[in-house]
C-alpha cells in the first residue's frame, strides 16, 4: 500500500511554502500536546528543500515543541479530570498512566527520554502535568530531548541532503509502515 508516498510528496509541497516555518511551528506546537503527527515529518523536508536554515529550523521546531509541551502540561495540571475521558477514549489511558508511575521514580530523566523517542510525547506532558512536576526540570527535560532529536533530524538531514531525499523517497512507504508498527509496538509495552 502506497499511502505514505503520497503523503510525502504533499508535505514535500508544503515544506517550500513561504509559509512553511509557520506550518512547522504549528505541528510542533500541537504535537506536543494533542495532535498525533510527529513535526519531523515536516522538518526533514523543509531542510532538505533549504539546508542553509537545518540549524534554525531545528532551533524552531524545539522552541515551539517544548511550549506545546507547556501547553500539555497545563491540560494535565489544570484539566486532568476533564481530559481523563479523551485519554481512555483514543485509548492513551494506560500509556498515561505508565507515564505517571515513570514519572514518579525518574522525573526529569523521564520528560527527557519522551522527549527525544518516539514514545507520544504529549502522554508525558500531561503527565507532568497532572503530578505537578517542577516546571524548570520539566522545561530543561523538554528542551533537551527535544532538541537533541530535532537537531539530530536537520543534522542528518542536512548532511545526507539529496542523496538521503532519493533513498527516502524510494523507502518512504517501508519507513512510513516501520514508524507505525514502532508507534504500535510503543503502545503496547506502556500499555501492559
Amino acid at each position: 500500500m502506497r499511502l505514505f508516498g503520497k503523503l510525502y510528496d504533499k508535505v514535500m509541497l508544503w515544506s517550500a511554502h513561504r509559509h512553511a516555518p509557520a506550518y512547522l511551528g504549528a505541528l510542533s506546537f500541537a504535537e506536543s500536546s494533542f495532535f498525533p503527527i510527529p513535526p519531523d515529518v515536516m522538518l526533514a523536508p523543509m531542510v532538505l528543500a533549504r539546508p542553509a536554515t537545518a540549524w534554525r529550523l531545528a532551533a524552531w521546531t524545539t522552541v515551539t515543541s517544548v511550549l506545546g509541551g507547556l501547553a500539555g502540561f497545563a491540560i494535565g495540571y489544570l484539566a486532568i479530570e476533564a481530559v481523563s475521558p479523551w485519554l481512555e477514549r483514543f485509548g492513551y489511558l494506560a500509556s498515561f498512566n505508565q507515564a505517571a508511575e515513570w514519572f514518579e521514580q525518574w522525573g526529569f530523566w523521564a520528560i527527557l527520554l519522551a522527549g527525544f523517542s518516539p514514545i507520544p510525547y504529549k502522554i508525558f506532558t500531561i503527565a507532568a502535568g497532572a503530578l505537578a512536576m517542577p516546571l524548570l526540570p520539566f522545561i530543561a527535560g523538554s528542551a533537551l530531548g527535544r532538541g537533541a532529536r530535532f537537531y539530530l533530524v536537520a543534522g542528518l538531514v542536512s548532511w545526507g541532503g539529496p542523496r538521503v531525499e532519493a533513498h527516502l523517497r524510494r523507502y518512504i512507504d517501508a519507513l512510513g509502515w516501520l514508524a507505525v508498527g514502532l508507534l504500535v509496538l510503543a503502545y503496547l509495552l506502556l500499555r501492559g
